[in-house]
């Protein structure tokens, strides 16, 4: 049964409204405009509404960059947003990058909930969690709240060190990092017999790794499942494979994790999505998960 998931506890985040291949969303107290590829449909409010309620529009220059247009010069380039649950709070430093992206992507708050219930529910004193193509460690922060002996992995150093910011913003301390290539960085691991409980895979459609490494999701992702699986503890564990690609469906995600692991137990598989409040919903992206315990 393929599922339709979106987050449930966001306070400092809102999708406004999305059509036109644009998105009009509320980051604290900050509302931006962004573009937005799968939004094929039009808009629910008028143009003058998206006008009257921005503060910052991004104004795409190529298909990688592009600059923010300010309403009012005052408006920061930098702040914070913090999303809470009933178990944890975590704390994020937003900013204006030269792709669009700010540092977060808040239909993700799905899989941190996930994995934090996961992680309380181990018996194992010491849970271990690794996330890979990790970026600012949303991720990262939600397994180390909740307990786990966590280790990030991403190719970018400064991602790396904005992934640190937060955790120092969200009260965090002792996450694992680690700036290495994600399928070099597996591999050494299965060598090694390192073991995890919880493994986060949020693969990019393309890639670099810090030395030239070139990922390419559909010729590269068959060869990390079938090494990572030999990472996970036999015992208790659980893996979420997510990836936001127009030409991935949660079909052919399943069908992965089928062929890397057959004996999976409690596979879920789905899209996930953000609800806007003008009423149309946002697809951003497939998953896979499934977890196991004592």
């Amino acid at each position: 049964m393929i599922q339709l998931l979106s987050p449930q506890h966001w306070k400092d985040y809102e999708l406004i409204d999305c059509g036109n291949f644009e998105k009009l969303e509320r980051f604290g107290n900050v509302i931006l405009i962004r573009p937005e590829p799968q939004a094929v449909w039009g808009k629910k409010y008028p143009e003058s509404e998206w006008t009257k309620q921005h503060h910052i529009r991004f104004k795409g220059r190529s298909a990688t960059s592009g600059e923010w247009i300010k309403k009012d010069q005052k408006t920061p380039d930098r702040w914070h947003i913090t999303y809470k649950n009933e178990d944890i709070k975590l704390q994020f430093r937003l900013a204006l990058t030269s792709f669009k992206h700010l540092g977060i992507f808040p239909e993700q708050a799905v899989n941190w909930d996930y994995i934090i219930r996961n992680v309380k529910k181990f018996k194992t004193a010491q849970p271990k969690v690794l996330n890979l193509f990790a970026y600012t460690g949303g991720a990262s922060l939600a397994a180390r709240a909740a307990g786990a002996e966590t280790t990030h992995v991403d190719s970018i150093k400064q991602v790396v060190s904005w992934a640190n910011e937060n955790q120092t913003l969200s009260g965090l301390e002792n996450i694992r990092w680690t700036v290495e290539d994600a399928l070099k960085f597996v591999k050494r691991e299965v060598k090694r017999g390192r073991k995890y409980n919880g493994i986060i895979l949020d693969p990019p459609a393309y890639g670099h790794g810090p030395n030239g490494e070139k990922w390419k999701l559909e010729d590269n992702i068959r060869e990390m499942m079938d090494d990572v699986v030999k990472l996970l503890d036999e015992d208790e564990h659980f893996l979420i494979l997510n990836t936001y690609s127009l030409g991935f469906s949660s079909v052919i995600v399943e069908n992965l994790i089928l062929s890397s692991f057959p004996e999976v137990q409690n596979l879920e598989t789905g899209e996930l999505y953000l609800q806007a409040s003008s009423g149309y919903k946002l697809p951003l992206g497939v998953f896979g998960k499934f977890c196991k315990f004592y």
